[in-house]
């Protein structure tokens, strides 16, 4: 049906769901953070300045939208420190709406879900029931687990810095941070023209402040560092994120074959089986298939056959699914004996992992309506840890393609 989200941040509402409550004792601050029109990365290092602490010093448990509304938890190592010591946090676009303590940091995965609720503005309303139709089919056979347009970056290319990073080839990952681009020829058009120059100082400073990594390794070129120096001027989970970026590429091509083969829903010899709560995978051998056991495990979405966030640690699957899986790493350009050893790159999420291949819609609802902006149809649903709402979007929605390459 089209149409379009996103028209204003409060059109898309995200609510973290967390894994587990503060214990109210410990060394890290754990705060409710309402933010608006912001990135992730902005709201942690806007956090780690009020409270005086290093960027490391803030945990959390997953990335939210800029173009959102959306709530999560954020925790702070203070030791020895109490939060009524500092000031109130005062910014236009974000509000922190509890605190309390507890005695581990946040990190990446620690958090049960999202609740999102979402207006999509420019379809007709008499489409509802159409909608809702479509919704509670997803909720029976589950939702295709592909990683959402975000995770690519603003230029949709962050995937290709990852696998530079992966390549070890720090020269080819600053070029595709900081070069002009072909698809976005007007983003920072006059700082990326003076990279390209080799006027790194020109270029730093031509580009915003607000633009941290790119900002830093300008800097650190413009000082005379040698890329493979320059590159260790981002943070670490900023090039985490890269490469997460370049593995979730992988995985969307991978899904993308189950999807047109039809196989997405279904277990098959040399699957790796993964639960929601990230136990060790279940191979999928004949005896797996005849047991009725993960037969009803996987029809209660409590099992999925996974598809591969590469990396040298991630266990690999076996027989034609293995070789498909192998066969589209290397369509990127690597192989999977070319992979680093993650304690060599030092990279988060270096190591790899298996991401299950569809997950489960839940608490679904759908109502049309309209505001000053116009009518709309709303709809609200929880999606597990790392489900994207955009790709549940783009089922109802059915906008056009979704590779990246």
């Amino acid at each position: 049906m089209g149409g379009r989200i996103k028209e204003t941040p409060e059109d898309f509402l995200v609510e973290e769901i967390p894994l587990y409550a503060p214990s109210g004792e410990g060394e890290h601050v754990y705060l409710m953070v309402e933010k608006r029109a912001m990135t992730a990365m902005e709201l942690f290092d806007l956090i780690a300045r009020h409270f005086g602490v290093s960027r490391s010093a803030v945990g959390y448990a997953g990335l939210k939208d800029k173009q959102a509304v959306t709530r999560q938890v954020v925790s702070v190592h203070l030791p020895g420190r109490r939060y009524e010591e500092f000031p109130h946090l005062e910014h236009d676009r974000v509000r922190v709406l509890w605190a309390d303590r507890h005695v581990n940091k946040l990190r990446r995965g620690h958090l049960a879900g999202n609740r999102f609720s979402i207006k999509i503005r420019g379809v007709d309303i008499g489409r509802t029931p159409t909608v809702l139709r479509t919704v509670r089919m997803l909720e029976k056979v589950g939702v295709p687990d592909r990683i959402g347009a975000q995770r690519f970056g603003y230029l949709g290319n962050n995937h290709l810095i990852g696998l530079a990073l992966m390549r070890r080839d720090a020269h080819a990952a600053i070029d595709a941070i900081l070069g002009p681009s072909d698809a976005f020829p007007d983003a920072q058009r006059e700082g990326r023209a003076l990279y390209a120059e080799g006027r790194y100082a020109e270029a730093r400073d031509a580009f915003p402040r607000s633009l941290r990594t790119e900002w830093a390794v300008l800097d650190a070129l413009a000082c005379g560092e040698h890329p493979e120096e320059a590159i260790g001027a981002v943070q670490p989970d900023v090039l985490g994120f890269y490469i997460s970026a370049f593995q979730s590429a992988v995985f969307n091509a991978v899904l993308d074959r189950r999807v047109v083969e039809g196989t997405l829903g279904v277990l098959r010899e040399g699957d790796l089986a993964v639960d929601p709560k990230g136990r060790k995978p279940i191979e999928i051998d004949d005896v797996a298939l005849a047991d009725e056991s993960i037969a009803e495990r996987h029809r209660r979405f409590e099992l999925s056959a996974s598809g591969p966030m590469w990396g040298a640690l991630m266990r690999r699957a076996s027989g034609e699914t293995g070789r498909v899986e192998a066969e589209t790493l290397a369509s990127f350009g690597i192989s999977p004996g070319d992979l680093p050893d993650p304690n060599e790159l030092g990279i988060p999420m270096s190591g790899g992992t298996r991401r299950p291949l569809r997950v489960a819609l839940t608490n679904s609802s759908v109502e049309a309506g309209s505001d000053e902006r116009g009518p709309y149809i709303r709809c609200a649903f929880d999606l597990p840890r790392g489900g994207f709402a955009t790709t549940v979007l783009d089922e109802i929605m059915k906008p056009g393609g979704n590779s990246t390459r």
